[in-house]
């Protein structure tokens, strides 16, 4: 079973005029068998919250928890904290030349596992996982990332989390940049984690169509660094029809 516990969480930005609060007093519980999605405009800190969470060095978490199964994940370095079972799934996904994918997957599995996957069954199951995202299985031999299209590295990344299988996903906007074929793939690779029931998943989108595919249990609104409202999925189609105003217009009152 998996469970992320964030209690108000503060964090800042180190920006060129100098620290900037981004976070303001975030509180969130993700459990088992439970897709969370994080709704919000540009700005509003989605992606604060995930890289602090996952331990970005540009962002200092300044005070509140953020527990994983008990264990707090503010005290442990990046490595540490996918080791306890966290994982990101970058907006951004940056090539990595001269690595390949399989070589970085098994580098991977192993430092989360303490133990390395069987040189004579990885191919497989990477060729395996990379076919479920309708990837050729000739990519598992390129450099991670390097040549592939915006929506190969958004699919490459749920790859990742297919291989790695930890306990809690963070996926920040993993839709942004798809054709709705490329949608529907991702998808469906969410929603086969998510069908372990042990697992976790906090979905962080812009928009409602990624849910027309993903059920998700939670919909929050995170507005200036915190959530504002909650609900089910006719929030998310609330959102769709009418925006944020309401809810930018009820912080800034």
């Amino acid at each position: 079973m998996a469970e992320l516990v964030i209690k108000d969480l503060y964090a800042e930005v180190e920006t060129e005029s100098g620290p900037k609060e981004i976070l303001k007093g975030v509180n969130l519980t993700i459990g088992s068998g439970e897709i969370h999605a994080i709704m919000g405009p540009n700005g509003s800190g989605k992606s604060t919250l995930a890289y602090s969470l996952a331990g970005h060095p540009k962002y200092t978490i300044t005070s509140g928890s953020a527990t994983l199964d008990g264990v707090e994940l503010t005290e442990l370095s990046v490595d540490k904290r996918a080791k306890a079972g966290l994982f990101l799934a970058m907006q951004y996904p940056i090539e990595v030349p001269g690595v390949s994918t399989t070589n970085f997957l098994r580098t991977a599995k192993a430092a989360l596992d303490g133990i390395a996957p069987k040189v004579r069954t990885w191919p497989k199951e990477v060729s395996a996982a990379l076919q479920r995202m309708d990837m050729d299985p000739t990519f598992a031999a390129r450099s991670i990332n390097e040549g592939f299209s915006g929506g190969e590295k958004k699919r490459g990344e749920i790859v990742q989390l297919d291989l790695l299988d930890p306990k809690v996903a963070i996926l920040d906007e993993i839709d942004s940049g798809l054709d709705i074929d490329a949608v529907r793939t991702v998808a469906e690779g969410i929603n086969r984690f998510a069908a372990h029931g042990d697992r976790g998943v906090m979905l962080i989108t812009h928009y409602q169509r990624i849910l027309r595919y993903v059920e998700p249990t939670h919909v929050h609104v995170f507005v200036d660094g915190r959530i504002v409202a909650e609900g089910g999925k006719e929030l998310a189609t609330e959102l769709e029809v009418s925006g944020y105003d309401k809810y930018l217009k009820a912080v800034q009152a």
